[in-house]
């Protein structure tokens, strides 16, 4: 069961202090791997917070030793009552800068509460004097983050951070989605319009529409996820990526099936038409955005080949 802070005696919570620390420091090392790959300047910072870190340790340790010999109780900040729980956002791959930051300043912010709260609970003047100056390091880690930040994160390094950003944003969700969102716009069109000139019904059109896209989803959801683990080409976690597939698909094909909820046949195909155009001009304009293909070519590829599904369709449903 875990004690109340009050309850612990001065050997208990100089035991913690040096548990804290090393957890902290453990935890800046699991960072710095996260990033090491693509923000190579931010994993440096981390590193060397990392041996701040065990620098804190080591002197509470040869404190502890003084005072109280050799052995040190396991205490553990879940044994005692106070402590937030900590996300395990390390454990989240990928990891970008920004969580790392936010993570880091909610520890600091934690343990020097600790610091402060421990000094309170010994009377020894050399003890007291350690954990004020590492209440007082706690203090100015931030700072020192900052400090070395902008040494090592220059301009130019900050920017190759956000390009390796921006890159793995489109290996990992970009890429996928748009996968999806083409193919369910596209490969839709045939069964939906062909339902619809066949039978002139907009029930039956949205029924063979709503069928396709799902279908359509969880095809292309599965397919997505099992084409690779991402563990070499970089583009993330499989399921993720599946997922973002398949309901990218199933938002492709469903936009053009929606407007055969409208019981008049003609305005229902125009309104479908429609959107088939918007969802075109969203698939250029993301082409063009995030995979640097030129507008011009982008449209012509992409309403091409929506035109010739579209007719096929048509001319199926006619027959």
């Amino acid at each position: 069961m875990a004690k109340n802070f009050k309850d612990l005696s001065e050997r208990e919570v100089l035991a913690l202090a040096v548990s804290l620390e090393e957890e902290d420091g453990r935890i800046y090392g699991e960072f710095a791997e996260g990033l090491r790959e693509n923000y190579p300047a931010t994993a440096k910072m981390l590193d060397e917070m990392q041996a701040e870190e065990s620098e804190h340790r080591a002197s509470l340790i040869d404190l502890y030793r003084q005072r109280f010999g050799e052995h040190i109780p396991l205490i553990r900040r879940q044994d005692v009552k106070g402590f937030v729980s900590r996300p395990a956002v390390w454990l989240i791959q990928p990891i970008g800068p920004n969580a790392v930051r936010r993570a880091i300043e909610s520890m600091e912010s934690e343990t020097r509460r600790f610091y402060e709260l421990a000094i309170e609970k010994t009377t020894d003047a050399s003890t007291r004097r350690l954990l004020g100056d590492l209440a007082e390091a706690e203090a100015k880690h931030t700072a020192t983050a900052d400090v070395i930040g902008r040494a090592k994160l220059t301009p130019a390094v900050r920017q190759d951070e956000k390009e390796a950003a921006r890159r793995s944003f489109v290996l990992q969700v970009v890429q996928p989605g748009l996968a999806g969102l083409m193919d369910g716009s596209v490969s839709t069109l045939a069964p939906l319009f062909a339902a619809a000139f066949a039978t002139q019904k907009t029930h039956d059109a949205f029924v063979v529409g709503l069928a396709a896209s799902v279908g359509a989803g969880i095809s292309m959801g599965f397919a997505e996820g099992l084409s690779d683990d991402g563990s070499l080409t970089g583009r993330g976690r499989p399921m993720i990526r599946g997922a973002v597939t398949g309901v990218m698909t199933f938002a492709g094909g469903i936009g053009h099936t929606l407007p055969f909820l409208i019981s008049d046949f003609h305005m229902a195909t125009a309104v479908a038409v429609g959107v088939v155009m918007v969802e075109l001009a969203i698939i250029s304009w993301v082409r063009q955005h995030y995979m640097e293909t030129p507008l011009v070519r982008a449209a012509l590829q992409v309403v091409l080949g929506g035109v010739l599904v579209f007719l096929a369709g048509i001319l199926i449903g006619n027959s």
